[in-house]
């Protein structure tokens, strides 16, 4: 009884720090009014599930994507409107390579080094950030997740009570680093916050904004969903530097 009350104690207070230490949005909602849409867009991370559904999605709105990645052979999409870009995000030369000419940046960066302190997801970021600030690159989508700042334990009580606790403190603990790096640079940004994430079909008619989520089920949804509400963000500004919840 000691032990699980002691864990209960834990899981509660990585919850307070997580919404202590990630990104709160200050500001309502905008009107939404459409911007005109990049031509040219960089995906970072685009091997990973939601990247590959972003390189897919992006080519079929008839953007011209560059796919930043360390194995392209992961990739497994080819299109004469994609171009792949070796690199690693931890490296600043390999990221201002592929900067080189983009207009937007989406990034749904990655791993799975789980279980011990990294600042892989913070530090690529910050790469990322002075490389567009560089090229005068404006626009960046970044994927975090709910369970961070105003978002916290919206992800259910089985995330908030077993899976950030015991399997993700670490990685989660760098998004709010992530969050925070984002949020005092100068581009235009918007992180995107999704639920647990699935490999379904996309389903359309997503849930998005502050406020969404449950403190008791666990909320989902695909990263088909994740990635067109990513792209939506490209396109307008009505979650311009806020961090929106998506879930079905």
């Amino acid at each position: 009884m000691t032990l699980l009350l002691g864990f209960i104690v834990y899981a509660v207070a990585l919850s307070v720090a997580l919404a202590r230490a990630g990104f709160w949005s200050q500001a309502a909602p905008s009107s939404g009014a459409p911007r005109h849409p990049p031509a040219r867009v960089l995906i970072v991370g685009a091997t990973g599930g939601t990247g590959r559904q972003l390189v897919a999605r992006a080519l079929e709105r008839g953007y011209a994507v560059t796919a930043f990645v360390r194995d392209p052979a992961r990739l497994g999409i080819s299109h004469p409107q994609l171009t792949v870009v070796q690199g690693d995000v931890l490296d600043v030369g390999s990221v201002e390579k592929a900067m080189r000419g983009q207009e937007a940046v989406l990034s749904a960066l990655g791993h799975k080094r789980f279980f011990y302190p990294t600042r892989i997801l913070s530090q690529g970021t910050r790469n990322i950030l002075s490389a567009m600030e560089t090229h005068g690159v404006s626009r960046f989508v970044c994927e975090t997740s709910m369970g961070i700042g105003d978002s916290a334990g919206r992800m259910g009580l089985y995330y908030t009570f077993f899976v950030l606790p015991v399997i993700l403190p670490f990685y989660f603990w760098d998004k709010t680093r992530q969050e925070r790096v984002i949020a005092a640079s100068s581009v235009e940004w918007v992180l995107v916050r999704p639920g647990a994430l699935t490999n379904g079909d996309s389903r359309g008619g997503s849930r998005h904004g502050r406020g969404v989520g449950s403190f008791l089920w666990t909320v989902r949804i695909s990263r088909a969903d994740v990635a067109e509400f990513m792209l939506d963000q490209v396109e307008s500004d009505t979650y311009l530097r806020s961090a929106p919840g998506v879930c079905w």
